[in-house]
């Protein structure tokens, strides 16, 4: 036996997503894994120019001021 059902309003919510806007984990941990390389590979070179510009009495002291 069928009956017919008639609905008077109906209320829906519909997202659409693009494929890309949808990341695994897997992509996910590879974007901030990156990320954070870039980042650290931008402080060394901020530590290197820093160290390059700092100006000392010497290389004696320089070499004082690593050990201790």
């Amino acid at each position: 036996m069928t009956s017919d059902a008639y609905i008077g309003s109906v209320q829906s919510t519909v997202r659409t997503v693009d494929g890309a806007g949808v990341l695994s984990p897997a992509v996910m941990e590879q974007i901030v894994r990156a990320v954070l390389e870039s980042v650290e590979e931008r402080m060394d070179r901020r530590r290197r120019i820093d160290s390059e510009r700092r100006v000392t009495p010497g290389v004696a002291y320089e070499l004082d001021q690593e050990g201790g």
